[in-house]
């Protein structure tokens, strides 16, 4: 079976591409090629793809904006999918529905220029809809799990399923879309009416601490650690002595330990290194465990999956 040929065939109006550089689709700018990589164009390719998948067992995996992801230098063998074509917008009274591809970011804006108050926090969250949901993203006080009432969805068998908050499982960075590997279609968000002018205030006041604080002038894969009960994982690395540690071109960054940044032309496997250093020495330190929030996609993964 030439897949190429059959994926053209279900998919006309995708974008299907072989031997794709995972590294032009990643925050980090790091990653070896995926064997197929299609940028779906309609939920319905999206269906047609996973049943695709499914019923030929071939691997797939879903890559949003590549913001909180470190995938693997060897590459990834069958289908990526990506969801950036699924980017509407749209507003139904004090709700804001948004495609999977969406930016969590142009989301928040939808709602300020709508006078929706509830998504201030997400106004400097890189990435997709989608991946927000699937990690229950958060900042400044603020989550996912506050504002979400409904997602639609596709099972890995190519289902369609739309849950409600009585399903969607949210902790800390955590979701049953994580647990079960689903695929965000379409999230719909409810809001309260607002001032656009406080609205404005909260997030500038968020984007003037995010300036400050995180390091933008590198790139970087977001906060690399989940917060530990009772610690914060940045004073623990900076504490255990560890701000600029560089393992080839990945570095502890020196404005925030909590991130990691691509200082000169950073592999996978410096990042995965560097995380595996900072893991043990903060472990032997302190005696605390880092659980990673950066996901870490390809066979060379052997750590468990934040």
């Amino acid at each position: 079976m030439n897949i190429t040929e059959t994926l053209k065939q279900l998919c006309t109006d995708s974008l299907i591409y072989s031997q794709e550089p995972m590294s032009k689709h990643t925050y980090i700018k790091v990653g070896g090629v995926a064997e197929y990589y299609i940028q779906a164009k309609n939920t319905d390719d999206v269906e047609r793809i996973v049943q695709f998948a499914y019923t030929h067992h071939i691997p797939l995996t879903l890559i949003g904006k590549g913001a909180n992801v470190i995938i693997s230098d060897n590459g990834l063998q069958g289908i990526v999918l990506n969801l950036d074509f699924l980017n509407e917008i749209r507003i139904e009274n004090k709700d804001i529905i948004a495609g999977s591809g969406a930016t969590i970011i142009d989301v928040s804006r939808s709602a300020l220029a709508n006078g929706l108050t509830g998504l201030e926090f997400a106004c400097g969250i890189p990435g997709s809809t989608g991946g927000a949901v699937f990690m229950n993203a958060g900042a400044y006080g603020g989550e996912v799990s506050d504002v979400l009432i409904e997602v639609s969805a596709l099972t890995m068998k190519g289902e369609r399923i739309t849950l409600t908050p009585s399903d969607f499982q949210f902790a800390y960075r955590s979701s049953v879309f994580a647990k079960q590997r689903m695929i965000i279609l379409e999230a719909r968000f409810r809001l309260l009416d607002g001032k656009k002018l406080d609205i404005q205030e909260k997030m500038n006041e968020f984007t003037a601490l995010r300036e400050s604080k995180q390091p933008l002038e590198y790139p970087s894969c977001g906060s690399v650690f989940k917060r530990p009960p009772g610690h914060f994982a940045g004073k623990l690395i900076q504490d255990s002595g560890l701000q600029g540690l560089t393992i080839g071109g990945a570095q502890v960054s020196t404005k925030h330990a909590g991130f990691m940044v691509n200082v000169n032309e950073a592999t996978a496997t410096d990042y995965i290194e560097l995380i595996r250093k900072v893991q043990g020495i903060v472990n032997e330190k302190f005696k605390v465990n880092l659980e990673r929030e950066v996901q870490i996609i390809g066979e060379d993964d052997t750590t468990e999956r934040g």
